[in-house]
């Protein structure tokens, strides 16, 4: 059984493990059954999900700095801010604008696995950094 702090030190790590772009030392802190909610939609269970998240945001030169981290039983809560350049982002090119963002993460960690991760960030801020407009819908 993992403790309160070991569990901060691992969710710490997966945020140092993206930055270094280090995707099968993310999987192998991953459970086989660990799943992500509110990332890309239909990804697998376990490491192959880990490497079909990556692949879905492809080319990406980014930096997390982590805020907070805050842990209560088996979750942790990272907030964090990201900086990035990607090539594109929700089908919006980026044009080499780089973005920054902020996001919350809740992992569920057992046995020093995380075995499911809730995010939620700010990605309408992300789709208006690059240059996306909202317009009112036209009633005629």
């Amino acid at each position: 059984m993992s403790s309160i702090e070991d569990n901060k030190i691992i969710a710490r790590r997966w945020l140092e493990l993206i930055n270094e772009h280090r995707i099968e030392d993310i999987c192998s802190m991953t459970a086989p059954s660990w799943r992500m909610h509110g990332g890309a939609p239909g990804l697998s269970p376990g490491s192959d999900g880990v490497r079909e998240l990556f692949g879905a945001i492809g080319p990406i030169d980014q930096k997390w700095t982590i805020e907070d981290v805050i842990a209560e039983g088996d979750k942790v809560v990272v907030r964090a801010t990201n900086t990035c350049v990607q090539e594109s982002f929700f089908g919006i090119p980026g044009r080499g604008r780089r973005q920054t963002f902020t996001a919350i993460f809740i992992h569920s960690i057992a046995d020093g696995k995380i075995i499911e991760t809730w995010r939620n960030a700010d990605d309408l801020g992300r789709v208006l950094q690059l240059g996306a407009r909202i317009e009112p819908e036209t009633l005629e």
